[in-house]
């Protein structure tokens, strides 16, 4: 059965996010937020000139939705960053999976989108998956975790702001408000804890900006495309990611109950993209509803 278009979007997406984690794992001696200046800076800069170049006003016209997309994005991130520095590679990211089930929860309520019984089986299945491979994890002190839950939950809200901008703002407008937002925030930190990168660090940052550029595009295309409930479970099979590079790049073990739990992830991920694929799809009432990227 062919993947939608919101699907492969977002399939693409976690790749490049999983990309992007292994650059900022290669930085723990930066801090966070001086990582996501550098970040930000170059996705503005990308976001501008591509919008310019193709005659869209950047600034949009819903501010409500597009700064508090930027809010709640930036406060994700600066959370997520501060984990994955933090906490092995594959915990961090597995706490981070929080977010496709807040994403949905907080849909009912934001942008009314119904959850059906059987999604809430899948998603358990998924998170309960995502317990099994947490397990009991010594090397993770209380303070992280409860940053990675944080940063999940500002994630949902900001997933939820992406939504509400289906057909009303073009997906890079959407895109170029989240680090127009953060880059002020870093910016200020940075003035007062500025640590200078030295050698490959450059590369690094320089990557992790393109890398987070090119996923940002393709998770806004995605969530806009479909139902949050359809296409944010996909953002699981990141784990597999998280596990094979934290293993190869950065020598992290796991026990056995580990690929017991990824199964449960994917399980959960492959009767939810089977069940949606199923539904009948909505027809849209005008076309203004489609979003040109």
């Amino acid at each position: 059965m062919p993947l939608t278009r919101g699907a492969r979007y977002m399939l693409l997406a976690t790749l490049l996010f999983a990309l992007m984690n292994v650059c900022v794992k290669l930085l723990p001696h930066l801090p966070a937020l001086e990582i996501i200046l550098f970040r930000s800076a170059l996705s503005v800069l990308v976001s501008y000139l591509t919008l310019k170049a193709l005659g869209i006003r950047p600034w949009g016209s819903n501010h409500f939705f597009l700064i508090a997309r930027g809010i709640t994005g930036a406060a994700s991130l600066i959370l997520y960053f501060f984990t994955i520095q933090h906490m092995p590679l594959a915990t961090a990211v597995t706490v981070q999976y929080l977010a496709p089930i807040f994403t949905a929860v907080l849909g009912i309520f934001i942008v009314r989108e119904k959850v059906q019984p059987w999604q809430w089986l899948f998603f358990l299945v998924s998170f309960a998956g995502v317990l099994v491979v947490e397990g009991v994890d010594t090397r993770v002190d209380p303070l992280y975790l409860a940053c990675g839950v944080a940063s999940a939950l500002f994630a949902g809200f900001s997933y939820n702001s992406i939504r509400r901008l289906k057909g009303k703002e073009d997906p890079l407008v959407v895109v170029f408000y989240f680090p127009m937002v953060a880059l002020p925030i870093a910016g200020v930190y940075c003035l007062f804890h500025w640590v200078t990168p030295q050698g490959l660090d450059w590369l690094w940052l320089l990557l992790t900006g393109l890398l987070s550029q090119g996923a940002q595009v393709c998770m806004t295309k995605a969530y806009q495309a479909e139902k949050l409930s359809s296409v944010a479970n996909l953002n699981y099979i990141g784990i597999l990611y998280a596990v094979g590079f934290g293993l190869l790049i950065f020598n992290e073990t796991f026990d056995s109950g580990s690929y017991v739990g990824m199964a449960l992830v994917l399980l959960g991920v492959g009767l939810n993209t089977w069940y949606t694929a199923r539904q009948p799809r909505a027809v849209p009432v005008a076309p203004t509803e489609e979003v040109v990227a």
